[in-house]
C-alpha cells in the first residue's frame, strides 16, 4: 500500500510541476516586465513555484490568474525593496536587454509595446505601484479588480494610476511607430555614420534634444551622467569611435526590437535606440557584463 501512495504523490507533484511550467514563460515575462531584471524575475518565479505547490488546489479556480497574481505580488515587494539599491547604483540604471525568446508571449500589441525598452527604461520613473497597475492592466489585462488585490488599492485607485502611468510614458507611444526594418535601417545608418565620423549624418539621424544613457554598473567604463542634446551626444560618440576599436558587430533582437551587439577591446555591449518621426530620441548602451547575460 505504501508504495501505491508514494507513486500517487510523485504523480501529484509531477502533475503541478506540469501545470506551472505550462505557464511559466507568461510569468517570466510578466516578473522582468515588472522588475527590469530577468536575473530578478527567475527568483521570483521560482519563489511562486514554492508557493504554488503549497496551495490549497481546491480553491483555485482558474490557474493563469492565480500565479499571476501570486507572481505579481512578490515582484512588487522585491521592486520596493530593489529600488533602494538602484539609487545607489554607480551611473544610470538600465533594464537588462533580454532575447525576444526569453520575455515571453509577445503575440499581441499590448505585450510586445509594454516589452520596448524605451518604455521599459521609462517603467522606471513610476511608483512601483503605477508600474504593476500599467503592466497587470496593459500587457496581461487583469481586471482592475484583482489588481487591486495585488497592490492593495481600490479598483478606482488603480484607474487612476494606470491614467497616470500612462502619461509618463506618452512620449514613448508617439505613432506612427516605426517597422522593425525602418528601425533597423536607422540604427545601422547611426552605427555607420559614427564609424565614419560622419557629423552632418549623425546631426541628420538624431533629434536636437537626443538623451544617451550608459550602463556600466562599475564592472565597464560608461558616463556615469546622461548625455544631453545633439551636439554632446556627437561628440561623445565620436570620442568613443576614435578611442575603442570595434571587434564585433551585429544586429541583433532585443526586448523585441532591433539592437545591435557590439565588440571591442574593453568588452561587449548592446546599443538600441527608440526612434520617432524618423529620428533617434534616445540611445542606450548597457556594457554591465552582469546585464547581458539574457541577450542575444
Amino acid at each position: 500500500m505504501s508504495g501505491k501512495f508514494e507513486e500517487s504523490g510523485k504523480l501529484e507533484e509531477f502533475e503541478e510541476f506540469e501545470e506551472f511550467e505550462e505557464h511559466r514563460p507568461l510569468l517570466l515575462g510578466l516578473a522582468y516586465r515588472m522588475l527590469g531584471s530577468m536575473w530578478d524575475a527567475e527568483d521570483v518565479v521560482q519563489e511562486a513555484y514554492l508557493r504554488w505547490t503549497r496551495a490549497d488546489r481546491a480553491s483555485v479556480r482558474e490557474v493563469r490568474p492565480f500565479l499571476a497574481t501570486i507572481v505579481s505580488r512578490l515582484a512588487l515587494d522585491h521592486l520596493r525593496s530593489a529600488r533602494v539599491a538602484r539609487e545607489a547604483y554607480p551611473g544610470p540604471w538600465l533594464p537588462e536587454p533580454v532575447a525576444d525568446e526569453a520575455a515571453g508571449p509577445l503575440n499581441t500589441a499590448e505585450l510586445r509595446d509594454t516589452l520596448s525598452y524605451a518604455t521599459m527604461h521609462l517603467m522606471e520613473r513610476l511608483s512601483p505601484p503605477e508600474r504593476a497597475v500599467l503592466v497587470l492592466r496593459e500587457a496581461f489585462a487583469m481586471p482592475y479588480e484583482q489588481i487591486a488585490e495585488v497592490v492593495g488599492a481600490s479598483a478606482a485607485g488603480c484607474r487612476q494610476m494606470h491614467h497616470r502611468a500612462g502619461q509618463h510614458l506618452a512620449s514613448t507611444r508617439a505613432r506612427p511607430r516605426p517597422s522593425r526594418e525602418e528601425h533597423a535601417r536607422l540604427l545601422t545608418r547611426f552605427l555607420d555614420a559614427a564609424a565614419g565620423g560622419d557629423l552632418r549624418a549623425l546631426t541628420d539621424l538624431l533629434s536636437a534634444d537626443v538623451v544617451a544613457w550608459n550602463d556600466g554598473g562599475g564592472k565597464a567604463r560608461a558616463a556615469l551622467r546622461p548625455i544631453l542634446g545633439r551636439d554632446r551626444v556627437i561628440a561623445f560618440v565620436l570620442g568613443l569611435t576614435r578611442k575603442y576599436e570595434i571587434t564585433g558587430l551585429r544586429m541583433v533582437k532585443v526586448n523585441g526590437e532591433p539592437a545591435v551587439r557590439l565588440s571591442t577591446g574593453s568588452g561587449d555591449q548592446i546599443v538600441t535606440a527608440h526612434v520617432r518621426d524618423g529620428r533617434i530620441h534616445a540611445l542606450f548602451a548597457v556594457l554591465n557584463p552582469d546585464k547581458l547575460r539574457y541577450a542575444p
